[in-house]
C-alpha cells in the first residue's frame, strides 16, 4: 500500500469554547490532541503526521506529542492557510486531513478514508442529514423546507491525492474555505463519500467534550 501523510490542524484559537485552548483540555487521561493523534499513529502506511500549529500552544503541542513520526509547521490566519502551510511539506502520493478537535474519530473509519482514497483520489467521511433542514431568511422567516434525502453532514478525515489538493490549494490561495474538498468540487474534480459516524463530533463547545469523555 501507498503511504500516506496526516495533517491534524490545531492552527485554531478556540474563540468559541472559552479561554483555554479546546485541543489542551483532557478526555480522561490524555489531552484532546493526544487523543486525536493516537487513532491515526498505529497505521504502518501514514509515516508521517504534520501538525500546523497556532503559535500559541506549538510549545505545549511539542512536549506532549513526542512521536518520531510527528513534524510541526507554524499554523495559517486561517484553517486554509493553516492547511497549505502543512501541504508544502507533505512527502508523500496520498494525504489525508483531519481537524484536531475531532478525538472521536474511529480506526475502522480511517481505515476505510485510506482505502477509498486510493480508490477515487478525493473522498470526504460525511453522515447523512436526519434532522429536517429549513431555509430562512435575513429577518427569520422560513422561506422552505429543503428535501433531506440527498442531504449529508462533512466531517473529517477527507482523503486526497496530494497532487490534486495541492494544486487546489494553489489555485484557490486566496480563497477562504472551511474545508478542502470544497476546493476540489469547486474546480469540477469529483469527490466521494465515505461514511462516517454521528459520534465523530468535533469540539466546539463545552458541552462537546462532555459527550467525548462519557462516549470514550
Amino acid at each position: 500500500m501507498d503511504n500516506f501523510s496526516v495533517i491534524i490542524t490545531a492552527g485554531g484559537t478556540s474563540t468559541r469554547y472559552g479561554s483555554k485552548n479546546k485541543l489542551l483540555e483532557y478526555i480522561n487521561d490524555k489531552t484532546v490532541i493526544e487523543e486525536t493523534v493516537s487513532k491515526f499513529i498505529k497505521f504502518d502506511c501514514i509515516n508521517e503526521i504534520i501538525i500546523p500549529a497556532n503559535k500559541g500552544i506549538i510549545n505545549n503541542l511539542i512536549s506532549i506529542l513526542k512521536y518520531e513520526k510527528i513534524k510541526f509547521v507554524e499554523g495559517g490566519e486561517t484553517r486554509q492557510k493553516s492547511v497549505f502551510n502543512a501541504l508544502q511539506v507533505v512527502n508523500n502520493p496520498y494525504v489525508l486531513i483531519h481537524d484536531g478537535a475531532r478525538p472521536l474519530i474511529t480506526e475502522n473509519i480511517i481505515k476505510d478514508t485510506i482505502e477509498k482514497t486510493i480508490m477515487y483520489n478525493a473522498v470526504s467521511v460525511m453522515t447523512k442529514t436526519t434532522d429536517t433542514i429549513k431555509e430562512v431568511d435575513e429577518n427569520g422567516k422560513i422561506i422552505r423546507t429543503i428535501d433531506r434525502s440527498k442531504l449529508y453532514n462533512t466531517q473529517t478525515p477527507q482523503g486526497f491525492k496530494t497532487s490534486l489538493v495541492l494544486d487546489a490549494h494553489r489555485k484557490l490561495i486566496n480563497a477562504n474555505y472551511t474545508d478542502d474538498s470544497s476546493m476540489l468540487e469547486e474546480l469540477g474534480i469529483p469527490v466521494y463519500i465515505v461514511n462516517g459516524s454521528y459520534t465523530n463530533i468535533k469540539i466546539t463547545v463545552k458541552n462537546d467534550l462532555d459527550f467525548a469523555k462519557i462516549y470514550i
